[in-house]
């Protein structure tokens, strides 16, 4: 049952993405474009999506565990490292030069498209790069 729900969460998430249109790169490009072709389209989708997260995980909470499993497994880490920074700005540099993040990236795989499926193979062997290189200590 809990696979069911994964994958109904990923087609809602995918659809949601596909209907707002963030699976156009260039939605996002003019988004960041503030002196060309600005979009702010992206601020509404952003918008709700916070919105709605926000009542999600209070409501999820008063439950006082998940539906499919014993208890919440939430990040524990408070440290903010190099690592964290570097992948941070790496991961915005990629969002604007690209147009892409990993969610819209994948979920636009669907049309085929020629950038998606070379953003999306640049995602995984970065992923396994960054696996190579060492954990960081925390920045004071």
């Amino acid at each position: 049952m809990r696979k069911i729900f994964v994958l109904l969460s990923g087609l809602l998430f995918g659809a949601g993405l596909t209907i707002s249109g963030m699976v156009n790169p260039a939605k996002i490009l003019n988004f960041l474009d503030l002196t060309g072709q600005f979009d702010a389209t992206l601020i509404f989708v952003m918008g709700t999506g916070l919105i709605i997260t926000t009542l999600g995980y209070q409501l999820i909470f008063k439950r006082g565990k998940p539906f499919f499993d014993t208890e919440f497994h939430l990040p524990t880490s408070e440290i903010i490292d190099t690592k964290l920074i570097a992948g941070a700005a790496m991961f915005g540099l990629g969002w604007g030069l690209s147009g892409f993040c990993p969610g819209p990236a994948i979920a636009s795989l669907v049309f085929g498209y020629q950038q998606s499926l070379i953003f999306v193979a640049a995602m995984i062997v970065g992923t396994l790069l960054a696996r190579l290189i060492p954990v960081t200590t925390k920045l004071d």
